[in-house]
């Protein structure tokens, strides 16, 4: 009951009333990021969600669309605009996500969506982290974010799956509050964002 009315329920009610309190804020970050990335504050992106369904996530652009003499995007942490460096350090980035868990298509609390392109890398164990909807934060943020391996992301991912429960995501959600606060585990060692996966192998 809690997964499939209780949870959809609390998710809806309490992205909406975190978008209509921060809005204020949300303005101001659109006004800032519109100045820093040419007009665009917002960055979409193809995500799988629950079931390998695709859907488009939403979050600030944090990084620049620069590229070399050959006309390919330069290294993330290049790419990474002063105001962008904030954003992504507080986790505020994550924030119109909210839109996405209004709309149905992501939690407040489960495993992150990820790239497409991975769903075809996972083994049978791995993709039991699409029976559910992703989240805006879960259990492999709160332990580790992107300063942990794939392999423990996932472990992380499959665990949540099968103990999904209030207690669970009322501790996942203090934790996160937490690791906000401390800037702990944003990003791997020299790296603005974590390395791709590129399969079990």
């Amino acid at each position: 009951m809690y997964r499939k009315i209780i949870k959809p329920a609390i998710d809806f009610t309490v992205a909406f009333i975190s978008l209509v309190i921060i809005s204020p804020i949300l303005l101001l970050i659109i006004i800032l990021l519109s100045l820093a990335n040419n007009g665009r504050p917002f960055f979409f992106q193809k995500r799988p969600g629950k079931f390998g369904r695709n859907f488009n996530i939403v979050k600030f652009k944090t990084m620049t669309d620069a590229t070399d003499k050959n006309g390919n995007l330069l290294p993330d942490a290049e790419r990474l605009t002063y105001i962008g460096k904030i954003v992504r350090k507080t986790s505020i980035d994550e924030i119109p996500q909210l839109f996405n868990v209004v709309k149905g298509d992501m939690s407040i609390i489960g495993p992150r969506p990820l790239l497409p392109e991975y769903l075809a890398l996972y083994d049978e164990e791995q993709k039991k982290r699409h029976d559910v909807k992703p989240g805006i934060t879960g259990w492999a943020q709160v332990n580790g974010r992107n300063a942990i391996s794939w392999t423990q992301k996932f472990e992380y991912d499959i665990w949540y799956v099968e103990n999904q429960s209030f207690i669970l995501d009322f501790k996942i959600l203090m934790k996160t509050i937490k690791k906000v606060l401390v800037s702990e585990g944003i990003n791997t060692a020299n790296m603005a964002t974590t390395e791709p996966f590129n399969g079990n192998n």
